[in-house]
Formats: structure tokens, C-alpha cells, sequence
């Protein structure tokens, strides 16, 4: 399974060049920028994004994801009280912070939603000592996390994000770990969509403007530091034909809050505007029922595992034809969800991208004697 999403990602991702050049992108005022369709997983449009980066407080997607992960597994409670360490309370005086005090515990939901809504640097630092006992420990839990989820440019020195030779990343790896944040743990990411929270007493307003310009944007995390610049991640959803559609915008770099939310909102209004993301086939749905020599059965489903979208440029869809190449013959036995074609999607002649087909159930061997005939059949053939 694993290695059919990458198959999978990697032709998605590279979609029909050609088409996806015939759309003009935008031009967006940020050092380094991307916009991911995360309903498809293809990149309609990006520039620098591979360039190495300061992260700033946009490595607290990572130290949120890492908290939401060890509530599901229940190793962390989010009622549990934590006691504030003198170092998560002394960190950077100036940052942004949700003022925990050492004197007052506190619930790790409300460190959770301090460190989203208020992007508070001692929540970072608490929850970093609530799950792996020292903010170094968890510094190597996130570069775990990151390699897992085939982060191959970010690392993480510490779990806020603050300037660190050790903290870097690329605008392509965000995106990706935003989605992993989105699609991961839906429940923990309702919280990004908070508009302001109070913790002490202290009302602060989610950093991210664009929840108040469009009501299509529920997340996701703003960054700053003097030499990160102004960093945004923001992500929509907006109805596509009977679905919902998401695109996920990493700005990078840009010279004012005002202008990262300006251009965030151009990203994500060109990639609704001049693009459609249709569903080819369902997850489990069979594409075709071929023969199988020598099998316990004498067919087989094959299809997809997940649910397969692509995103086109508008007036590009209705083009499409989904042509099916098999590996023929097909001889048992065949694993369930083993490689046994392609589906190649055709625009007006040519492949616009090629998807694995996979067998959606196990086909064992038949008895010696049905393998024996079916010998001779493929003989006679």
C-alpha cells in the first residue's frame, strides 16, 4: 500500500507539464512559494520551492502534530495538567507566547490551543516537555516525524521554530506536512479555524487574517521572524462539482503580514479559478476483471486502493479517455494490491499522466491439475 501512494503521488504530482504550463502562474511578492491541490496531490504552480528556508513558527505544525499524535495514542491526556518549566516560561521574552507561568499548571488542551491560535513559543516548550520529557528529545522526535513523512530538506532544532542554524525547510516539504496535519487529525485541525483564544486572562487573535477575509479558509499556521520574513501557510476548501476541493498555499518570505495574507489569497483564488480536480475512479471501485491462468479463480478485480482525482486546467477534463494497459498474461499467483497495469489518462492523443493499477484481491494457486490445464491452454494460445 505504502509504496502504490508514492507510485501514485509521484505521477500525480507530475501531471501533464505541459498542461499545467498553459495556465500562466501568478506572480506572487515571496521569496519562495507553492500551491499543492491536496484533494489530487499535485502541485499546480510553485517558485523556489526547493530553496532552504527558515521555518520560524511554522515548525510548530510539526510540534502540534506530534502532541495530536501522542493524545490519539494515549500518551498524553488533554486534560492532563503540566507543570511549566522555567525554560518554557523564560523562552524568548519578545516572541509571541501564550503566558503560562511555572506557578499555575496547566491542561495540555490549553497548551494545544495556545500554541495554534496564539502561536505561543512557551506552549511549544511545555508540550515538547509533556511528550518526550526534554525539548532536545523532541527536537529528535521531529526529525523522526519528518523522515517519515519523506521530509527530505527540513530539519528541527528545537519545537517553536526560533532561529536556529538547525531549523530549515523548503516550501515543498511544508506543504506536505500541512496536509499530513489537515488529513492526519481532523479533529485536532477544527482548532486552526479559531479566530482568537483566552488563556490568563489574555485575549490574543489567531495571527493567520485570512480566516476573516474568506470564509472558505479554515487554516492554517503564519510564521515571523526578521530573517525568515513574513510566512503563511493557508489552505481553503470550496465546492467542486458534488465534493469539496482543497488547495494548500506555502508564502514564504514576503515583506509585511499584509502582504503575506494579499498574497496568500491571489494563490488560492488562482488555483479555484483556472482549475478542476475530478474524481476518475473510487477507492475499490473495479476498472476491469481480467482472466488468471493457473488460479484458485479464473478473474480478478483490479483497481485503485484510495480514491483517485486529477486536477486539470478548466475545459481540460471533458477531454480526458482513462485507457487501460495490463500486464498480460496474468498468473496466479497475484497479490492482493500487487502491480498489474497502468491506467494511462489520455488529452487529445497524448498521456497526461499514468496511474498504477492495482489487483484488489488475492488470487492463490490452483490445484496441480488446474494449473496443469491452464498450461496447455496458455500453450495452445
Amino acid at each position: 500500500m505504502k509504496n502504490f501512494l508514492a507510485a501514485l503521488a509521484a505521477t500525480l504530482l507530475s501531471l501533464s507539464c505541459a498542461y499545467a504550463q498553459s495556465v500562466p502562474a501568478p506572480t506572487i511578492d515571496a521569496r519562495s512559494w507553492l500551491l499543492l491541490d491536496a484533494t489530487s496531490g499535485q502541485v499546480l504552480a510553485s517558485h523556489e520551492a526547493n530553496m532552504r528556508v527558515e521555518p520560524a513558527s511554522l515548525a510548530k505544525l510539526m510540534t502540534a502534530y506530534l502532541a495530536s499524535s501522542a493524545i490519539k495514542e494515549k500518551r498524553l491526556d488533554p486534560n492532563q495538567m503540566v507543570n511549566v518549566s522555567v525554560r518554557a516560561w523564560k523562552v524568548d521574552k519578545s516572541s509571541s507566547k501564550m503566558f503560562i507561568d511555572p506557578a499555575t499548571p496547566v491542561k495540555v488542551n490549553d497548551l494545544l490551543y495556545g500554541l495554534i491560535i496564539q502561536s505561543g513559543n512557551d506552549a511549544a516548550v511545555a508540550l515538547a516537555e509533556a511528550v518526550a520529557g526534554t525539548e532536545e528529545t523532541f527536537a529528535n522526535l521531529m526529525n523522526r516525524e519528518a523522515e517519515r513523512m519523506g521530509l527530505k530538506s527540513t530539519h528541527f532544532a528545537n519545537a517553536h521554530g526560533l532561529p536556529d542554524p538547525g531549523n530549515y525547510t523548503t516550501a515543498e516539504d511544508l506543504a506536505t506536512l500541512a496536509t499530513h496535519v489537515i488529513y492526519d487529525h481532523p479533529e485536532d485541525y477544527k482548532i486552526y479555524s479559531i479566530k482568537e483564544y483566552t488563556y490568563n486572562k489574555i485575549k490574543q487573535q489567531n495571527r493567520n487574517r485570512l480566516l476573516w477575509a474568506d470564509p472558505t479558509v479554515d487554516g492554517l499556521k503564519t510564521g515571523h521572524t526578521s530573517t525568515a520574513g513574513y510566512c503563511l501557510i493557508s489552505t481553503a476548501h470550496r465546492p467542486s462539482g458534488n465534493s469539496d476541493r482543497r488547495l494548500i498555499a506555502v508564502v514564504l518570505g514576503t515583506v509585511s503580514d499584509q502582504v503575506r495574507s494579499q498574497e496568500s489569497q491571489k494563490l488560492l483564488n488562482w488555483g479555484f479559478q483556472n482549475f478542476d480536480t475530478v474524481k476518475l475512479y473510487a477507492k475499490g471501485q473495479p476498472v476491469a476483471t481480467p482472466e488468471v491462468w493457473k488460479g484458485s479463480q479464473n478473474q480478478v478485480k483490479i483497481g485503485f486502493t484510495k480514491d483517485v482525482y486529477v486536477t486539470v486546467p478548466k475545459g481540460v477534463a471533458e477531454k480526458m479517455k482513462p485507457v487501460l494497459e495490463r500486464k498480460d498474461p496474468l498468473v496466479a499467483p497475484v497479490a492482493q494490491n500487487s502491480k498489474v497495469g497502468v491506467m494511462k489518462v489520455m488529452v487529445d492523443g497524448k498521456a497526461l499522466t499514468e496511474l498504477p493499477v492495482l489487483a484488489l484481491e488475492q488470487v492463490n494457486q490452483a490445484s496441480i491439475f488446474g494449473r496443469a490445464w491452464d498450461s496447455i491452454r496458455l500453450w495452445m494460445k
